[in-house]
């Protein structure tokens, strides 16, 4: 590797642990006083940072609090992904895309370890500031972006293409449940258990027999 790949990897190394701190310090901070409680000088002080690095990182308060999207993607774990596409048929499905999407959240999911308690901060901090949702669901709009184009560059189509959007759609919401089980007061179980036993639930379901219904003309047309 040169030495220019090295400081530009550790560069954006340590960008990323500028994000997680003010993220943690932001979230801390709405757990312990409310969104409302506190100033963006309040993180900046807690963080160790100027309010223009603040700024240069999240535009507000409550992008600090749901982090930044990279930030828990892990790039070895992707890259491991791209490379199961290589060989498909060109405009054509990878045959090991739904094995390689399972391994692919099992590998994200072993990441989870370390920042379980952030996690549940997080869910508590929702949980106090309602609002936040609304900034949940456009992270969540821009995740499954992300992912649709990674798929259409693992399998060279377009991220317009159904089995795309339709791989995005169910393992997005196996990721969700499979959280909030996680998660819920009283769970004793792994997380790899309940992802296992959604992703199992949702093949079974999906590879039931169904006959494709035919176009009938509505009552009193032709």
């Amino acid at each position: 590797m040169n030495e220019s790949a090295t400081t530009g990897g550790l560069r954006e190394r340590k960008r990323a642990a500028t994000r997680a701190a003010i993220t943690a310090v932001a979230r801390s901070l709405t757990s312990e006083r409310g969104l409302n409680g506190y100033t963006v000088e309040d993180v900046c002080e807690q963080a160790g940072i100027s309010r223009r690095t603040f700024f240069n990182y999240f535009p507000t308060k409550e992008d600090a609090i749901l982090g930044h999207v990279d930030d828990e993607l892990p790039a070895d774990v992707f890259d491991e992904f791209l490379r199961g596409g290589q060989g498909s048929p060109a405009g054509g499905i990878s045959a090991s895309l739904l094995q390689d999407l399972l391994q692919l959240s099992l590998s994200m999911s072993e990441r989870m370890s370390s920042s379980e308690e952030e996690t549940r901060q997080l869910i508590g901090v929702i949980k106090k500031e309602p609002q936040l949702m609304l900034k949940i669901i456009g992270a969540t709009e821009e995740r499954e972006a992300h992912f649709a184009e990674l798929l259409a560059r693992r399998e060279g189509v377009p991220a317009s293409h159904p089995v795309v959007r339709m791989a995005v759609v169910v393992m997005g919401n196996i990721g969700r449940h499979t959280s909030l089980a996680y998660f819920s007061e009283g769970n004793t179980r792994t997380y790899r258990d309940l992802l296992l036993e959604n992703f199992e639930a949702a093949r079974f379901l999906l590879s039931q027999p169904y006959s494709r219904p035919t176009n009938t003309p509505a009552e009193g047309q032709p």
